[in-house]
């Protein structure tokens, strides 16, 4: 089956099945390997992409369900590598063994996009379910911090 959709602005046609995860689509039939397979089952947020700007799980999200829709992988965050989450990641030193962290960034722009000033609280309820084998949690709320900070300054 064609499904048709756009991922990081362009048009893409793909024909497998219909129940064929976002995840495999965008890893293996666009060569995108920057989401990552995690658990498969939804849970640990290393596969998440946005959906029309919303924040999923590309491995429990068939290619049906995205038909006629946006969808951004970590590549379509910024071509060049300069979104203040990604400048952030760099500066606070955030990742260890880097795993998760296109999932994380991912979540993370999500919340910026509706929230420019998160709070603590708010960056904890935000990122709950996207899992750092390396505990690097702190360093990942200093980076959200420090990118709000940055988005903040470039909208004034």
């Amino acid at each position: 089956m064609t499904i048709k959709f756009k991922v990081n602005g362009e048009a893409v046609s793909l024909d497998v099945p219909s129940d064929t995860p976002l995840l495999w689509a965008v890893r293996d039939e666009l060569d995108l390997k920057g989401t990552k397979f995690g658990c498969g089952i939804g849970m640990c947020g290393a596969c998440t992409v946005h959906i029309d700007g919303v924040a999923q799980r590309s491995c429990v999200t068939t290619i049906a369900a995205v038909r006629g829709r946006n969808i951004t992988t970590i590549e379509g965050l910024s071509a060049t590598g300069d979104h203040p989450l990604q400048q952030a990641w760099v500066a606070a030193q955030t990742p260890q063994c880097g795993y998760c962290q296109s999932g994380q960034i991912m979540q993370a722009a999500s919340l910026l996009a509706t929230n420019a000033a998160p709070t603590d609280a708010d960056i904890d309820v935000a990122m709950n379910g996207n899992l750092c084998r390396c505990m690097a949690y702190a360093r990942i709320k200093k980076a959200i911090k420090l990118a709000a900070s940055a988005e903040g300054k470039a909208h004034v």
